[in-house]
């Protein structure tokens, strides 16, 4: 997600001989990289810590609250980290109360269980999309079905509530990063897109999607244009249409362009799906696709079941990669959890809880959603120090880490900080909304103390890249050390 403002907590903790930034040169060093010209309408915060003794070596506005983008996503992860732990998997079933008879046939309605898996998709199957729902219909094969007699529904009534954050931009929510929350999810509830140019120019463009559903259509207007001409290609979807529409131009000689459009009603898209996989496997479903939240009838039992990856691995994926709909899935699956409801407020009240607990004095933010997107999330650059002291000490802290994108090696910062002093030696989640970038996570110095880190830029009308790369200095001026 983008930032246009920025904070930086710097938090420092070692072994007994490591050396400590001294707050002298931290403060010449911090103050010269914000202090630029270019950065003279922002609005920087800046905190750094030694996380054994707690001083403060640096502060700018830490206390002061700013939008975070998905540097929020440590909020919500520590959150299900501490509650539900790194091995836990999550169960998609299909069940019915309907019986099995000797012809194969299921005598009823046959439903698609989401308990909130973010990853029925390709993601841990080697990018076969279907994967998961394949599995299940070869369970469902081996148990000696057939035919579904009845409806196929897919169920979501894990999670309540609004499908969005508060506050999202319409401009999201054609695209991966805006998609719908449901409990039933697959493949990011997206459809994926490649565009490449023809062999002339004026020549339709070839536009490829996966997975080739019935479910949603893909209607191109668009064209290709000359070798050296800049891409123009546009991507729409109306607000309730499953229709995705290109227009525009691509150039020749352009590598491919790929593209995820989010697509609405997700449970209804999995199921959609599902009941193609079966089909491909021979099983008929003779009722119609519908899902449903309402609870499910008595007697049911399970068919065939999938499971997923740990909630590590899961979570590796929100912060990594910083994908908005999984940590919306987590902030939900949370409230079930803690609160009994799987709805984004009970979420935001185990966050709550979660912080209070763990010493962050939360009172003054305002957390909206669980993945920074909403322009209404605020929090302070000190207290999200103090969370990342809190997890520094955590039972979990190992696998707090480890969900970290590394600095110059992989997730958001694979192609930043790359080769200087913070390659390989900054953890950290990215964040970016327009006029905001942040970075927030650890350091260990090239002197072996062990910092945590925050920078959040808000209103700066510089480009991206300008405030990117003050947070960058600022991290292998750390690493320096």
């Amino acid at each position: 997600m983008r930032v246009a403002a920025a904070c930086l907590v710097v938090l420092a903790a070692g072994p007994a001989l490591a050396r400590d930034p001294s707050p002298q040169a931290l403060k010449r060093g911090i103050d010269r990289i914000l202090d630029r010209e270019a950065f003279a309408p922002a609005f920087w915060g800046v905190e750094v810590r030694d996380l054994r003794s707690g001083r403060v070596l640096y502060e700018r506005n830490a206390r002061k609250n700013f939008k975070p983008a998905s540097t929020l996503k440590l909020v919500t992860t520590a959150a299900v980290l501490d509650a539900i732990g790194p091995d836990e998997r999550l169960r998609t079933t299909v069940e019915t109360a309907g019986r099995l008879d000797s012809f194969g046939r299921v005598l009823g309605d046959v439903y698609l269980v989401g308990r909130g898996d973010p990853n029925l998709s390709g993601r841990f199957a080697d990018g076969r999309r279907t994967a998961a729902f394949e599995e299940l219909a070869g369970a469902l094969w081996s148990a000696g079905v057939r035919r579904i007699e009845g409806r196929l529904v897919g169920h979501e009534g894990l999670f309540t509530g609004d499908r969005r954050g508060e506050d999202w931009s319409w401009g999201d929510l054609v695209w991966w990063y805006g998609a719908e929350v449901s409990a039933l999810a697959f493949n990011d509830n997206c459809a994926d897109l490649t565009v490449t140019a023809g062999e002339r120019a004026g020549d339709p463009v070839r536009v490829e999607r996966e997975p080739a559903s019935s479910y949603y259509r893909v209607v191109s207007t668009a064209t290709t244009s000359a070798a050296g001409t800049p891409p123009a290609l546009v991507l729409a979807r109306a607000p309730g249409s499953s229709e995705v529409r290109l227009s525009g131009t691509y150039p020749i000689g352009t590598e491919p362009w790929d593209g995820s459009a989010a697509l609405e009603d997700p449970a209804r898209y999995a199921t959609t799906v599902f009941a193609e996989v079966l089909a491909a496997r021979g099983i008929v479903v003779a009722g119609p696709v519908e899902t449903s939240s309402q609870p499910l009838p008595a007697g049911v039992r399970a068919l065939a079941a999938h499971e997923s990856p740990p909630l590590l691995e899961m979570l590796k994926a929100v912060n990594k990669m910083s994908q908005n709909l999984h940590a919306e899935m987590m902030l939900r699956l949370l409230g079930a959890r803690r609160r009994g409801t799987g709805s984004a407020e009970a979420g935001r009240e185990a966050v709550t809880e979660f912080l209070r607990r763990v010493g962050v004095q939360a009172s003054a933010w305002a957390m909206q959603d669980g993945s920074g997107l909403s322009r209404s999330d605020l929090l302070t650059p000190h207290e999200l120090a103090s969370l990342l002291a809190a997890m520094d000490r955590h039972p979990r802290a190992a696998a707090f880490r480890e969900t970290l994108p590394i600095a110059g090696k992989d997730g958001t910062l694979k192609n930043r900080m790359k080769g200087g002093a913070a390659d390989g030696r900054v953890v950290a989640k990215t964040g970016t909304l327009r006029q905001v970038n942040a970075l927030a996570g650890y350091v260990t110095t090239r002197s072996g103390s062990r910092l945590a880190f925050v920078a959040v830029a808000n209103h700066h009308t510089a480009p991206g890249s300008a405030a990117t790369g003050a947070i960058d200095e600022i991290g292998a001026l750390l690493a320096g050390f």
